[in-house]
């Protein structure tokens, strides 16, 4: 079993529960992680034996495009889209932040990490 993670991924997206934000966006960052067996993959060299994460990357910016009211949501989803697409994931554990939200003082980002497991 091994874990993949993708870091940092950047998106312009509208998802938050002001108007403005659903009308003018703001960026966010995406990191997601997940447990898959990669024991043939490390043997044969073969992408077709492990979860590409081109394809993890592009499923995660499907969803990001998609606007939602809370974080939680964005993150439950994206989720969700990983397990219904690579039957070979176990388990994943998704952080949306949201830089510069409209709280009314300085803060760098607040984030919402979603984590789901297959067996449950």
């Amino acid at each position: 079993m091994s874990r993949i993670t993708l870091n940092g991924m950047r998106f312009y997206a509208f998802h938050g529960c002001f108007a403005e934000e659903q009308k003018i966006g703001t960026y966010f960052i995406v990191d997601v992680a997940f447990e898959t067996e990669t024991s043939r993959a490390q043997k044969s060299d073969d992408i077709a034996d492990t979860v590409s994460y081109l394809d993890v990357y592009h499923t995660v910016k499907r969803e990001m495009m998609k606007p939602s009211h809370l974080l939680e949501h964005v993150g439950d989803r994206i989720g969700e889209a990983i397990l219904n697409e690579y039957p070979s994931v176990e388990n994943v554990s998704v952080k949306v932040s949201k830089m510069n939200p409209p709280l009314g003082g300085q803060l760098d980002s607040v984030t919402v990490e979603i984590i789901k497991d297959r067996s449950r």
